[in-house]
């Protein structure tokens, strides 16, 4: 009887001592690696998404804040530059600008802000936002500011198409993704 007893025994510790085999442990590991390599795939968009989502919002304050500065300028070289009661084409006062020749015109600089005295004068303005020249938040570093300008009263049912111009305000993120502004300046 001691014998089948013992028998039994060995059994029993030979069934506790068992563990994984080395195939079982390889194939735990990539199944592993496999679902943690789909898991991060769907994280990295989402971390990136929300990302772009704060640049955004601050691509649109810069955006708005350069259109505001372009709104308030005259309307045309050859208007009242108060927004009095002279305005190019009426009559009385010379042509607005041809659109072949909006632009900076002599006197004023492409790179300097403060000279541009009219609307079409930021047509073709680049300029890429450097926060610490600018000084602004460094969280506003790598922007890309584009401007387009073009007669548009057309599209706003008036009489003369040279009667407003369309502003396009283009901001590139760090990220690559482009936002536009559009408004209109009308000459009166």
């Amino acid at each position: 009887m001691a014998c089948k007893l013992n028998k039994y025994a060995l059994l029993n510790v030979k069934a506790k001592m068992q563990g994984f085999t080395l195939i079982e442990i390889i194939l735990s590991i990539v199944v592993l690696s496999i679902s943690l390599s789909i898991i991060s795939s769907l994280i990295a968009p989402t971390e990136e998404q929300s990302a772009d989502a704060i640049l955004q919002i601050k691509a649109a304050e810069l955006g708005q804040s350069l259109m505001n500065d372009i709104n308030s300028r005259a309307f045309d070289d050859n208007s009242d530059m108060t927004g009095g009661r002279l305005r190019c084409d009426d009559g009385t006062q010379p042509d607005c600008t041809d659109e072949v020749k909006f632009g900076v015109e002599l006197g004023e600089e492409a790179n300097d802000i403060n000279t541009l005295d009219d609307v079409d004068d930021f047509h073709s303005f680049t300029e890429q936002v450097n926060a610490i020249n600018a000084g602004l938040d460094s969280g506003y570093t790598n922007f890309v500011l584009n401007v387009e300008v073009t007669y548009d009263g057309d599209s706003l049912s008036l009489a003369n198409n040279r009667l407003a111009k369309k502003i396009t305000v283009s901001v590139e993120t760090p990220l690559g993704t482009v936002i536009e502004f559009a408004s209109h300046k009308a000459n009166f």
